[in-house]
């Protein structure tokens, strides 16, 4: 991890669940120095604290074990480091999972693991309540520290995705902690690759402009400065574009000052240039102080959640949905859960040649910190309707017992306070300092505005011409929305504001709204708060991690630029 030229850091995992055969075709599809692994998400943490409320042993990704008895060998034959955030909750027990694995293996591999970052035990110390999970996101500098050593297999909890990308790249190029424009370059490549397949043209907005497939995983080769070069395996589906690129730039982002551990990222100064058939340079990149304080993701466990879905067929929908729904909230009486959502989707069509053509959906969710009003109350009440409320009546499935729902809320604590520990392979603990220079986060200055677009304009969706990511951040949602061409650029920046936005889609007309612009993308990012509640787990609403916020966003018509886009 010494030598000076470019590192090619490949990816092999966007989220626990991803393609299981991603490990062995990045090893097998050509050239890397290390592949990385991202298993963690806010939803994750949650569901790994369930396991280790079963079993203290537990908390990890097991599919990452699974992987590696297919691929570990392959890995050290092929002189390929990896390294990965699968350790979740419980990192030193994965990397004694690994170090038994190798074992059994005949495999002599070197396995370190990073921890810290889990601050369950101090919940109450910290001011932190009675989580059920609780960690702060670390940075890079324990997985430098790891690979410096001789790692061949880096364990950690919750780093920051980029992080998984940054460490390597610190180690490899020997950067200091106050080399701010290469970590930050660093950090971009690391936010580009950590979603696996969506960099190379999955959950692309133009996705009928390529073949999609089956598309390999991202690769960036990092060079010395910290600028890099997005690419994948050849011979693997999908594409890489500036178009790709930019997609996920803006995927779960704020606003220009990108905050980590280590590093502030200036999204506003990176620079996108389309180097070759599936290859996108990225430059330019600024970087700064961290700020003092580490975000902390806290779970906690909400209540009970149950819900059932009125199917409404033919004449009369809002009529049948008002009967069944007052019949409903009377049935439950004193026994009213603390929560309901009532959503109707009209899908249904005028004369319709099928059943369920003919048919809307009701929708009712409930929610309660007592099991049996979520439960046993509401689905008796439910099903006593069968026979005595609208025609036609009957539901998608049966209502079922209560289940547990989660609550995810984001924190900062001092960094001060918060452990970095680099365990290295031979057993010595390295304790990392945090950052040595800091500084608060605030927002940039808006940028200046192009000139307006004044050419004409037609009445069509948004999507015709206009690309757009969303996703969530706890209960917030993210939503950027980026042009490919100067002229579209102009019409976005001085037409989408943010009461056209709360226009297009009236869900966030009553909500806090921010604006971004990020003109060197040619994009515009919107950050609605309170939008997914208190986030996935909850379940606050169709959608409940925003994914689709943006092609909603695209079906809307609006006076667009005519000409090509």
């Amino acid at each position: 991890m010494s030598t000076p030229g470019t590192l090619r850091i490949g990816n092999a995992s966007g989220f626990y669940g991803d393609r299981f055969a991603a490990m062995r075709e990045m090893l097998t599809g050509g050239p890397l120095d290390v592949l990385t692994g991202d298993y963690l998400a806010e939803l994750t943490m949650l569901i790994l604290g369930r396991d280790r409320l079963k079993d203290p042993a537990r908390g990890y990704a097991k599919t990452f074990l699974r992987q590696l008895e297919e691929n570990l060998g392959l890995a050290k034959e092929r002189g390929v480091k990896i390294v990965t955030n699968a350790g979740g909750l419980n990192p030193a027990g994965l990397a004694d999972a690994v170090r038994a694995l190798a074992a059994k293996l005949g495999l002599d591999v070197a396995v370190a693991h990073v921890e810290g970052d889990d601050l369950l035990p101090r919940a109450d110390e910290l001011g932190l309540g009675r989580p059920l999970t609780a960690n702060a996101y670390l940075g890079a500098w324990g997985i430098a520290d790891c690979l410096r050593a001789g790692a061949d297999v880096v364990v950690t909890g919750r780093v920051t995705d980029a992080s998984l990308v940054v460490g390597p790249a610190a180690a490899h190029f020997g950067w200091g902690r106050d080399d701010y424009d290469a970590l930050a370059g660093a950090v971009v490549a690391g936010h580009v690759l950590e979603c696996g397949a969506q960099a190379t043209g999955g959950n692309y907005a133009f996705f009928t402009e390529h073949e999609l497939g089956h598309p390999g995983f991202p690769i960036a080769e990092i060079e010395a400065d910290g600028s890099s070069v997005i690419t994948k395996h050849e011979r693997t589906g999908g594409a890489i574009t500036i178009g790709t690129v930019t997609a996920q730039l803006l995927y779960e982002i704020g606003g220009a000052r990108y905050a980590g551990p280590d590093v502030t990222t200036r999204f506003d100064t990176v620079h996108l240039e389309q180097a070759g058939r599936d290859r996108v340079r990225i430059s330019g990149t600024k970087g700064e102080p961290p700020p003092p304080s580490l975000k902390v993701c806290l779970n906690t466990l909400g209540g009970f959640r149950n819900e059932t879905t009125f199917v409404l067929t033919g004449l009369d929908i809002e009529a049948k949905a008002a009967l069944v729904r007052e019949q409903l909230e009377r049935a439950l009486g004193e026994h009213r859960p603390a929560g309901i959502r009532w959503t109707l989707a009209r899908t249904d069509h005028e004369d319709a040649d099928t059943e369920q053509r003919a048919s809307a959906l009701l929708h009712c969710a409930v929610k309660d910190a007592d099991p049996k009003v979520a439960g046993r109350a509401f689905s008796g009440a439910a099903v006593e309707l069968a026979l005595a409320s609208y025609p036609g009546f009957h539901v998608m499935a049966p209502p079922s017992d209560a289940s547990p729902y989660g609550v995810y809320t984001a924190t900062f604590v001092d960094a001060h306070e918060v452990p970095h520990i680099a365990v290295l392979p031979d057993g010595t603990k390295v304790e990392i300092a945090p950052a040595p220079e800091t500084a608060e986060l605030s927002e940039v200055e808006e940028p200046a505005l192009p000139e307006p677009y004044r050419g004409p304009v037609r009445h069509a969706p948004l999507g015709e011409r206009f690309g757009a990511r969303s996703g969530d951040k706890g209960g917030d949602a993210n939503l950027g929305v980026w042009a490919r061409g100067d002229e579209d650029w102009r019409w976005l920046a001085h037409r989408l504001t943010v009461e056209e936005f709360r226009r297009l889609l009236p869900e966030t007309a009553g909500l806090p709204v921010r604006r971004h612009l990020l003109p060197n993308l040619r994009a515009v990012n919107f950050v609605v708060s309170g939008l997914l509640g208190e986030g996935v787990a909850s379940q606050a609403r169709f959608d409940p991690q925003a994914k689709a916020l943006g092609e909603w966003l695209r079906a809307r018509y609006a006076d667009i630029p005519e000409g090509r886009a």
